[in-house]
This record gives C-alpha cells, structure tokens and sequence, in this order.
C-alpha cells in the first residue's frame, strides 16, 4: 500500500459473521503502539460460522469495509492480514528434532527443529496454518529452555503447537480478498490474534484462558508458561442468542438483534422487576411491553449453554488447572451486560472484560471487545517479517525465517 510518511502501514481484515471490519494502522520500528488511522466496516452476508457460503457476497462486504478504510486512513490498501476460525480449525502438539552443527545452536537449527516439527501427517483437506514452538530440549536433559541461541548442544529437541485449517476454508477466503485485488500477507487464527490484542505477558506466563465471543462462533484460546497451548472454536455465538429472542419474543430477526443490543442482560439477577422494553409486532401486529427479566432469561440460558461448552473444552484441553489467571472475554457478543459475572458464577475463575491495548489514535472508537480481532491482527503484522509490507527492515537485521524464529523464541509470536 502507498504510505503516508515514513512509518509503516499494516492492515487487519476480520471477515466475521456479522460485520467484516478492516482496520488501518501505522507505527514505527521503535515503537510498541499501532496508531489506528483508518476504520472501515460493513454488514456480513456471505459468511456462515467463519466459512465463505457466498463468494459474491463476501466479495462485496470486503470492498465495503476496505474502501471506507482507505477514504478514512487517505491510502491505498494492497495486502491485509486476515482471521480465520471455525469448527474445521484444530491444533496438535508436535516435535521436531535437529543435530546441532558445530556444537552451537544458532537460529538455523532452530528453523530445521521447526521444520522437522511440521512434517506429521495430517488429513489432505487440512494444512497448517500455524507452527508455534513452545519449549526446546538440548541433549535430552536440557528441558523447558526457551531461547537455545549461543547454548553448547550436539541435539536440539522442540515442542510446538500446530494449527490446521480445512483448505477449502482457507482456499475461499484468500480467493474472496484476491478478487477484490488484494494480497493475503497472512491469514491468522481469530483467537491467536484476538489473544495479541488483548491479553498481558503476565496472563499468558501465569494461564489464561481468552474466549472470543463473535457471532457465528466462539473461539478459544488456552496460555500458560507464556505461549499458547491449545485452541478451538466451537460452532456457537451472538447469532443463536438473536434467534432465541425472535423465537421466545415472537418477533423478527432484525427486530431481536435489536433488542439484544439495547436491553438484553446476561444475568437475570441484575435485572429490576419494574423494568419493561417494548417488542415490536411483526406483519402489522402492534407492540407489546414485556418485563425486561422475560428477555433476559431468554439470553442467560443460551450464554450458560456457551459457558458450559468453553468449560468443558477447557478440561478437555488438559489445561484448566493451568489457567490460574482466569479468563478474559472478548469480542462483539461479550459486550452485553451480565455476561462477565455469569462467566464467574459458571467457571468459578476471575472472568475480565478484554480491550485492545497498545493503540492509539482512533482508540476511542475500536478500543472495545468487537475489534479485539482486527487490533490484533494488526499487531500480529508489526511483529511478523513480511517482505510485501513497506518500511520493513533488511534481512540482517531479523529477515525471513531467521526474524520470525527470533520473534517466536521470544514469544513474541
């Protein structure tokens, strides 16, 4: 993309159930902080649960959402980073192994014990997305060493986590943002980006669990020790809510999403009895008033039905009693009332409401759950070493491979 000044420009596109938002950012190579400089959003029609069912109609939504970006940030979009999640995504541990040459780890090996941790055999419709190294292991004694560079080994041993994606998925996202003229620079687990935005060093060292709550899904992802350990996503989100209220208010869709926006609470308790919303009729009817404790124990039990699967994934994972931090909420169906002390009273764990951190500029605006994704999109592509993005430093510097190993080894990654 053409820049404005001599720092670089980054773009995440979060292509969700609801809403595809493109967010535009510039930071420099000295800096932690994204000033966000550019926003662009627009309705989602053409996406099911994080899977393409319309290419049109996502085709259009993206070009929506990314040439209000660009009127906004004054620049040309040419390459965006975008979230992938759904049901077909799913994550194994794996190992890799590599003799040290020279007696010396350099970042070399550490690329071959990576590469060597990626060859497992996995189904044909699936491909790997991400390969995270966690912990290496030198001469088989050496355990739980994070940054092996410059340490005497003859063998160098690592422990990594690998994402998969179904490649049809994958295959249709990228081909939707290609036709509207755009470059993939990457595509990257809503969850993992999410996590970036949202989350501290000292949760992920201490186990967190981050749950992104979007519309069509939600998505997990498990910290402890600093790197992430497990992810899912399951098949459940703000849409489900939407149409339990149509289905329990007998109104329209449209009508519900309202009502859930502007009155609906998590947690019934937290609700007054005097209080009443009006439901809009549908095909003409006329208005009701109905208590506002009647829409919220129509939401509270479909958020405890949420719950209870995150939890349940959670012990499934292996890493509950990990997760001493708690869990932080994140994301667009997160924001309602209630919903952070229903999580509490569900998981027994302190339950935090997730904000994008280390942005400026249009902070105000994107500094809330629904752009968790898209933020951290944007700080995934500040860290990562991509040579189409302008501004990026030579390859001696932290290029290619050797640049992204050494953001991993840093947990950076």
């Amino acid at each position: 993309m053409s820049r404005k000044s001599d720092k670089s420009l980054i773009v995440g596109l979060d292509i969700g159930t609801s809403k595809v938002t493109a967010l535009v950012g510039e930071y420099s190579p000295d800096s932690d902080e994204i000033e966000v400089i550019g926003l662009g959003t627009h309705d989602s029609r053409g996406m099911r649960r994080g899977v393409v069912v319309d290419i049109e109609s996502t085709v259009e939504s993206i070009k929506g959402a990314i040439e209000e970006a660009e009127v906004m940030a004054g620049c040309e979009i040419r390459s965006v980073y975008a979230a992938i999640s759904g049901s077909h995504t799913e994550c194994r541990r794996s190992s890799g192994i590599s003799p040290v040459a020279g007696g010396e780890v350099q970042y070399f090996d550490l690329e071959q014990a990576l590469q060597a941790a990626k060859v497992v055999a996995i189904s044909s419709d699936q491909r790997i997305i991400h390969a995270i190294p966690q912990e290496y292991i030198l001469d088989n004694f050496q355990e739980g060493v994070r940054n092996p560079v410059g340490m005497s080994a003859v063998r160098l041993e690592l422990h990594a986590l690998l994402i998969t994606a179904a490649t049809s998925a994958a295959s249709n996202i990228e081909k939707c943002i290609s036709r509207c003229g755009l470059q993939v620079d990457g595509l990257v687990l809503s969850s993992l980006a999410s996590s970036h935005a949202v989350l501290s060093m000292d949760e992920k060292e201490s186990g967190v669990v981050l749950v992104d709550m979007g519309a069509g899904t939600t998505d997990i992802a498990v910290y402890a020790g600093g790197y992430i350990r497990h992810a899912a996503s399951l098949p459940i989100g703000g849409d489900q809510v939407t149409n339990d209220i149509a289905h329990i208010l007998r109104t329209s869709t449209p009508d519900a999403e309202q009502l859930k926006i502007r009155y609906a609470c998590a947690l019934a308790q937290l609700t007054r009895p005097d209080e009443s919303i009006q439901v809009p009729g549908v095909g003409g009817r006329a208005p009701r008033r109905l208590a506002r404790q009647s829409l919220a124990e129509a939401v509270q039990s479909r958020y405890e039905e949420i719950f209870e699967l995150v939890h349940a994934e959670l012990r499934r994972s292996g890493f509950e009693e990990f997760v001493r931090a708690g869990m932080v909420l994140t994301g667009g169906a997160a924001r309602m009332e209630g919903v952070v002390e229903l999580a509490e009273e569900i998981l027994h764990m302190p339950v935090r409401e997730g904000i994008p951190q280390t942005i400026q500029g249009l902070g105000e605006v994107v500094g809330n759950p629904t752009f968790a994704t898209a933020v951290g999109l944007m700080q995934w592509g500040r860290i990562s070493d991509n040579p189409r993005r302008p501004g990026f430093r030579s390859p001696n510097a932290v290029g290619g491979w050797f640049g992204k190993i050494s953001k991993f080894v840093k947990g950076e990654l």
